[in-house]
Parts: C-alpha cells; structure tokens; sequence
C-alpha cells in the first residue's frame, strides 16, 4: 500500500493533537502523545498552547510543580522532555541501553575523560548512580552544581591513584569551572535519569532544580510491564509510517538498542510504502491513516522544537519542506526558529524578541498568503503574545 504525503501530513496532526485544540482538562493526553521537549526551557509551554485550549503558563507550571500531574527529566536524545507523572516508566526505563548495546549518541563525547582517568564506561556508572541515591535527601540548584555534588561523592570511591585525575580541569570547554569528575558526571545523568534517579524540581530563578522522582513526587513512579512497546507505539502514532532507523534517530540510540525496541510490537506491524520506500504503521491505524485528511486552510505558530517537526530523516523533512535550502532555515544546528503551519506543512518561520514588557514577531513567509491568511497569522501572534502575557509592540510578516 502506498501512503500518500497529505496522509502522513494529516495523520501526524492528528497524532501530535494539532488537527484541533484538546479541551483545557487534556493537558495530560497532550503530554502524552510523545512528549513535549523543554529545550530550550519554556519550549514546551509554546507546544501546549498550540494543543490545549485555555491553558496559561501559570496553569501549566501549576500541573509540573504544584499538581505534579506532569512530570520533566532528560529523556529521549538527553534532552529535558514533560510528559505524564504517571507514565514516566514509558518516557524513561526503555531508553536505559541493555549489555551489549552501543552507547547513546549523547554519552559518546565521554572517551577522553574515560582516556584521562583510564577507566570503563561501566566502572564509572555504577558508582554516578550510586552517588545519585544523595538526591533522594536533597535537592540541588543547577545543573553544575549538582555535577559537583555527585563528582565529589564518586571520589571518595575511586582508587587514590585515580583522584587526581578526576580533580583535574576538564577538557570540554569550562576547565576553570568543571573537574574532569565533573564531566563525567554530565555525561552520565543521562543514563541516571533512565533508571528513575534523577529528575527536575521546581524552577528557582533561572535556575532549575534537581532530586530524586521520590523526593520530588512522595512516592516512587509505578512501573509498566509493557513500557518498551508503549514508547514505540506512541512514536509510530506521531511519526509514522517509519522505520527502524528513523525510531534510533527519534529516541538518539544506537541501531541495535532500536531494534530491540521494536521488536516489541512487531507483531503489530504492516508494511506499506512512503515516498517510495519501505516503512511500516500499526495495522490498527490502517483505517485511520487511510481515512487521514488535513485542514489545508488551518495556520499554526509552532514553537522552536515542537515534537510535530521533531524529525531527522531525509524524506520525513521533505514532506513538511520540500526545499533543501529551506529545510536548512527550519532545522539548524542551534537556534531553531519557529514554524508557521499550513495544513501540516512549513510555510515560513518566525522568530521572536521580548523586551520591556512586549513582545515583537518577525514572520518569514516561504509561499503567499491571501490577505485572510495574513490577518490570520496577525491574530495568532496577538493570541501567542496574550498567552505569554506580553503587549505584541510589532508583528511583520513578509514573504
């Protein structure tokens, strides 16, 4: 069966709740979905206003801080990612890389402190969770402030031979600032996080905080037996047809961790064809995918890292920017601007900039607009600079 881009298009929307906003109670059926990636921080809070109606940033810091009905660690890639309390044991525990397995893409950059120090990826983990159990007591200020602390537990367990070279300066960027100890630490929260030890706290400042999922929440997530098929289902929902190899580009792992994964719902699998290759969908989502059809007339401000553009792989690009050089404009190497949607595709970005109490947008149309279209994006930008609270002082938009 061959899928047809405007299926995809319209079945990812819905997937990613974009065909229309969710009731204001289904914060956590958006969140759900594939969660919402929060970098840069406040990323996530643009991805749920597109979603959800009526939701504020003072309501949704009260359902991550106060509520705790959402919950925020690293996650897939290592980036910090909100999802559901309750399904925390689906965004984490299958990312943890089994024996055997390569390490992530993230924790790659580790070998010449692993070099310097002459010890093993699995010597050093054991004792960084371990240390990581202090959390379960304490909460840290900042992310380089809880490096040190558990830098400075690990010590005390290392040979003595072994102490002045974890004390030594780091040789990633900051060595006036972070021991090699330290880095080593950075790398392996990651891994950390996966099995359930470190999560994020309250924001304090420009600051955020870290400790342990029980101290955070007052109990200890409860697990899912069906985790590892949980994850690949929701990434199927929201970005397939797909395969494999785009399932290892989404979650940052290494080529065999994915296929384990997907092995777990294999069974539940149909081939089809997309963009003239092979790919696959859950056989339940046949109808739906089949069925699939998109407002082509609906815009959207997608913000910087929504998980609708959250895509990697050459032809899954070319289906919401056909154009190469444009596709450079969308997904960058740091920066990432904001996309304007129509009827699933990019049809411009925009940025913002926020001084004095308002807020000023530059929209950047790749195709023209009518002028309903035009007055539509206009009152967008009204509605995004209402949301965060902000006087909008100047939208443009050119083509």
């Amino acid at each position: 069966m061959e899928i047809q881009a405007e299926q995809v298009r319209a079945y990812r929307l819905c997937g990613h709740h974009l065909e229309q906003k969710l009731p204001p109670d289904a914060l956590e059926q958006a969140a759900g979905a594939c969660g919402f990636q929060n970098s840069p921080p406040g990323a996530w809070e643009t991805a749920a206003w597109n979603r959800v109606a009526g939701c504020t940033p003072a309501s949704l810091h009260a359902a991550l801080e106060e509520e705790k009905r959402l919950l925020q660690a690293w996650s897939y890639r290592g980036v910090p990612v909100v999802f559901p309390t309750g399904q925390s044991d689906v965004f984490l525990t299958p990312l943890a890389a089994r024996p055997g397995e390569q390490p992530w893409i993230y924790t790659r950059g580790i070998t010449l402190a692993l070099e310097a120090l002459q010890m093993t990826f699995d010597q050093l983990l054991p004792l960084v969770r371990q240390a990581a159990a202090v959390l379960d007591a304490q909460t840290v200020k900042s992310k380089e402030e809880l490096d040190r602390v558990l830098a400075a537990r690990v010590e005390g367990w290392l040979p003595p031979e072994k102490r002045p070279l974890w004390n030594a300066p780091s040789m990633y960027g900051s060595p006036d600032r972070q021991t090699v100890g330290g880095a080593v630490v950075s790398f392996m929260l990651r891994p950390c996080a996966f099995s359930s030890l470190v999560v994020f706290g309250r924001r304090e400042g420009g600051s955020p905080t870290f400790t342990s999922p029980g101290r955070w929440l007052g109990r200890v997530p409860e697990p899912c037996p069906d985790a590892d098929g949980q994850l690949v289902r929701r990434f199927l929902r929201c970005y397939g047809p797909a395969t494999p190899a785009a399932l290892a580009d989404w979650l940052g792992c290494s080529p065999q961790q994915a296929r384990r994964l997907w092995g777990s719902v294999e069974s539940e699998l149909e081939p089809v064809r997309f963009a003239g290759k092979p790919a696959y969908i859950l056989a339940k989502e046949r109808a739906a995918l089949q069925a699939a059809a998109a407002d082509e007339s609906r815009l959207l401000l997608l913000g910087p890292h929504d998980p609708y553009l959250d895509v990697r792989a050459g032809r899954d690009r070319a289906l919401l920017v056909q154009d190469p050089a444009r596709q450079r404009l969308v997904w960058r190497t740091v920066a990432n601007p904001g996309c304007i949607l129509k009827g699933g595709r990019v049809a411009g970005v925009w940025n913002s900039k926020t001084q004095a109490g308002g807020i000023t947008l530059a929209l950047s149309l790749f195709e023209p607009l009518s002028p309903g279209e035009r007055q539509a994006l206009q009152a967008l930008a009204e509605q995004y600079a209402a949301f965060r609270s902000l006087r909008l002082k100047r939208c443009t938009i050119e083509t």
